[in-house]
Formats: C-alpha cells, sequence, structure tokens
C-alpha cells in the first residue's frame, strides 16, 4: 500500500498541470471566446481581433481559403461583415482541450444571425499563452 501511495505521489509532483490550473485554463479561454462574442456583436470587428496573435504568422482557414497574417484576417472580417451588416454572433458547445500550461485549443459552433440571412458552422482555435495573455494563433471555421 505504501508503494502505491507514493507512486501516487509521484505522479501528483510531476504532472506538468493539475486540475485545478487546467480548469482555470479552460474557464480563461471560454471567457475571451465570450469578450470576442461581445466585441462582434457590439460591432467592434478590432475588439474581435484583439484576441489573435497580431503577427504575419496567425493563420485562418475556412472552406478553401488561407489567410496568413492578422492584418490579412481584419481585412476580410471589414470586407465580408461592414459596420452595420455583422450580425449576431452566438457561440456553443465550447470544448477547451488543454495541451500544457501555455498551449490549449478549443471547438465549438458559431453561428451569425442577421434580419436577412443567418450563417454556422465549427470552429477550431489554437490558442498560445503570450506576453499579454491568451491568443489564437490559428482559427479553422467552417
Amino acid at each position: 500500500m505504501k508503494k502505491i501511495l507514493m507512486a501516487a505521489l509521484i505522479l501528483t509532483l510531476i504532472s506538468p498541470l493539475t486540475a485545478l490550473q487546467k480548469k482555470e485554463i479552460e474557464k480563461e479561454l471560454i471567457r475571451l471566446h465570450n469578450l470576442q462574442r461581445k466585441a462582434w456583436n457590439d460591432g467592434d470587428i478590432e475588439g474581435f481581433m484583439a484576441h489573435y496573435w497580431k503577427s504575419p504568422k496567425m493563420t485562418y482557414q475556412s472552406g478553401d481559403t488561407r489567410l496568413m497574417g492578422w492584418d490579412a484576417l481584419l481585412e476580410r472580417y471589414k470586407n465580408v461583415y461592414p459596420k452595420g451588416n455583422m450580425g449576431t454572433l452566438e457561440f456553443s458547445d465550447l470544448i477547451v482541450h488543454v495541451l500544457s500550461d501555455d498551449s490549449a485549443y478549443v471547438l465549438g459552433k458559431w453561428k451569425l444571425k442577421a434580419e436577412t440571412w443567418t450563417r454556422e458552422g465549427l470552429f477550431t482555435t489554437i490558442l498560445k499563452k503570450m506576453e499579454g495573455g491568451w491568443k489564437i494563433i490559428h482559427d479553422h471555421s467552417s
């Protein structure tokens, strides 16, 4: 019995993240996506984009399109969703997978509704904790 307890203690001590740490990261990443949703619904594309890594290495994929860089994604959003015609964004079924203390990915569903149209699909965001907090380094939306 002592050997089993000692093995359990050792595994606990060398475990890279505790369950509590993972829960805190999960809460933070759900909060980040909720902040994005709120910014979008307020018509604030720059606020929505504040949670992406502001780098030419940030990537976005949707359908047959791949964009490289924060600036390219901002331009796409401004062209496709001009102010006043952005719709209302909803996220649902968010599942956070914590990989380490500074990397994770989030799976979810998105839905945009406006008076004359509705669009919806799935997404995966890959996030990295950096100076300034968690940032989306890759977004794949379908």
